[in-house]
């Protein structure tokens, strides 16, 4: 590969940055992920960490100063780091530095250093390429811990002995994986070995870091990769205990069920071909947590897990508050994905109009993501079965169309409205209306009535009459 790097830098931005460099006679490098997938030919990236051997607070006020517009500078003295937004990117500059690390943090004690010392503290050698922004060096690529050579081997290797790196930082066992999921590389032997060993770790790091990882492995193109790296590293157990009681295989009487964690990952990779939907394919991943807690042996049937979507939803709650994960709309999502997940599959064998309707009321929005995650969730290995389900898949597919162009149940209101009851049978707010409201919409979703307005009130007089109420006209 070639040793000047001139074409990764031909954004104008770069220039402005080498001229304030020079006028402040600051050695001045990019350096990290920017350099990293350029080489890999990723597409250059819009967030570009920029190293100064002295203050990078200065350099940042001094670009803002060269730059068309003055962007505005957001410095954070604590960490030593400025940043400015120019021209559809965002730059973060810092000075160069060695750190130090205490046993029960993350956070270093930093001092200046030289390029050579921010080097050696970068987590992999990959990420500790840098590109010289200096007149004279423009374009040069500076690889002391032959990271270019890594590249083209796809392995991960980190600068210093693994234990240190991983052990004063222990985040950077999860950037390892997330990594070689997202690249497609291979963790270096004893760095993966360093990483088991250190994996109790962990603990000192915050819940948000470790889901922040979590969600870029998830986004990845085979997320399964990640998840199992997570597993053989003993990383898993400390993050997802409930889905590592998942593993295993157990036999009673001759009768065995599957390995429910690794049909999990299936599940996972299957909906992640399908769609980038982040909470979705949460929802794949914690779709049978319920299974571990819910596992029973019947002599009669075999193995069951009666209830488990149910028992697996209310976990999806005490999981995401575990984790400080959002509590709002996107958890309740992914609960009633799991809530729901077996629904469609129990339907496709009998695909009653009155249970797609219960299905599409039920899902409302998110019927077509139920679908998909039911359709990911088939990971036999018999052609003949995976076929048939698909096609009955299809079936409840077409059968929610008809019904919904018909019946109109998704995001359900009812014909007849609370104060159209009321005022129908003299009533003041009792249970009453709640009973015909209900009694209207049961009608509606067992196809006793069409979801129209003139049936509707047909049906409330004549139920009303018969709870005893009198109509009042």
């Amino acid at each position: 590969m070639q040793s000047n790097y001139k074409s990764a830098l031909q954004h104008p931005v770069f220039r402005v940055i080498s001229k304030a460099a020079e006028q402040l006679q600051l050695e001045t490098y990019v350096i990290g992920g920017y350099v990293r997938d350029h080489i890999l030919q990723r597409g250059d990236a819009k967030d570009i960490d920029i190293v100064a051997v002295g203050s990078g607070i200065a350099l940042a006020r001094k670009v803002a100063e060269l730059l068309p517009g003055k962007p505005k500078v957001s410095v954070f003295k604590t960490y030593g780091t400025a940043m400015l937004k120019s021209g559809g990117i965002e730059l973060e500059f810092v000075g160069a530095r060695k750190e130090s690390y205490s046993e029960n943090s993350r956070n270093p004690a930093v001092e200046n250093g030289t390029l050579q010392e921010d080097q050696d503290r970068r987590d992999f050698t990959i990420n500790a390429l840098a590109l010289s922004l200096n007149d004279v060096s423009f374009g040069d690529l500076l690889d002391p811990f032959s990271g270019v050579e890594d590249l083209q081997k796809k392995i991960l290797r980190t600068p210093l002995d693994p234990d240190i790196t991983y052990s004063d930082d222990p985040l950077r066992m999860l950037r390892a994986i997330r990594f070689a999921t997202q690249l497609d590389f291979i963790i270096e032997e004893s760095s993966l070995a360093s990483i088991t060993s250190n994996a109790d770790r962990i603990k000192i790091i915050s819940k948000e870091r470790i889901v922040d990882e979590i969600n870029k492995i998830l986004l990845s193109p085979v997320p399964s990769k990640g998840f199992a790296l997570l597993q053989k590293t003993k990383l898993l157990q400390h993050i997802f205990p409930e889905l590592l009681a998942l593993q295993g295989i157990e036999e009673k009487d001759g009768q065995r069920h599957k390995d429910n964690f690794w049909h999990t990952l299936e599940v996972v990779d299957n909906i992640s071909e399908t769609t980038d939907n982040l909470w979705l394919r949460w929802a794949a991943l914690l779709h049978d947590i319920g299974k571990a807690p819910t596992k029973r042996f019947d002599k009669k049937i075999g193995w069951t897990f009666h209830g488990h979507e149910f028992v697996g939803s209310k976990m999806v709650y005490k999981l995401f508050k575990r984790l400080k994960m959002p509590l709002n709309d996107k958890m309740k999502f992914v609960q009633k994905m799991v809530l729901m997940s077996s629904r469609p599959i129990v339907l496709a064998s009998d695909v009653t109009d009155s249970a797609v309707r219960r299905l599409v009321f039920d899902a409302g929005d998110y019927v077509e993501d139920l679908m998909i995650l039911c359709e990911a969730d088939i990971t036999t290995k018999n052609p003949k079965k995976f076929r048939r389900y698909h096609d009955n898949f299809q079936q409840v597919r077409d059968k929610i169309v008809e019904v919904e162009e018909r019946d109109h149940v998704r995001n359900f209101q009812p014909p007849v409205s609370g104060e159209e009851i009321m005022e129908t049978f003299s009533l003041k707010p009792s249970r009453e209306i709640g009973l015909l409201k209900d009694a209207i919409k049961e009608a509606i979703l067992e196809g006793e009535i069409p979801n129209e307005y003139k049936a509707a009130h047909a049906f409330m007089l004549k139920k009303g009459i018969k709870l005893g109420l009198t109509p009042s006209k």
